[in-house]
């Protein structure tokens, strides 16, 4: 486990082809204008998950905002050649703490959306 910066860490510490799978679950979604070029899913970003993805390998990502998701998803859609975005079913959760993180587990005991979608490296 590392603390620090995940941009950095993908730039500098994974090699090409290196990972089989590249998870972004509620990432924050910098709601205000002149911060949105802090949001992680940016190109540069998108480059590096890309570059880092072995073939086959997949790209997870998951929020609770409809904007960030949209936008999102025609980021990838013009920066990367991934394939997708793929459906991603959700299930019942089995039990309280039957979720991949608080955002949602929160969300869904709500009864609000979560916008899913995952990527696949072809090449």
């Amino acid at each position: 486990m590392i603390c620090g910066d995940a941009l950095l860490l993908f730039q500098q510490w994974f090699g090409a082809e290196s990972l089989a799978t590249v998870h972004v679950y509620f990432p924050d979604p910098w709601w205000k204008k002149r911060h949105k070029k802090r949001r992680v899913m940016n190109e540069q970003f998108l480059y590096d998950v890309e570059r880092t993805l072995s073939s086959g390998g997949r790209l997870h990502f998951w929020t609770d905002v409809e904007e960030y998701f949209q936008t999102t998803l025609a980021l990838i859609a013009a920066t990367v050649k991934l394939d997708g975005p793929l459906p991603v079913g959700e299930r019942p959760a089995e039990h309280d703490l039957d979720y991949r993180t608080h955002f949602e587990r929160r969300t869904r005991k709500s009864e609000l959306p979560v916008y899913r979608a995952e990527f696949r490296k072809l090449r």
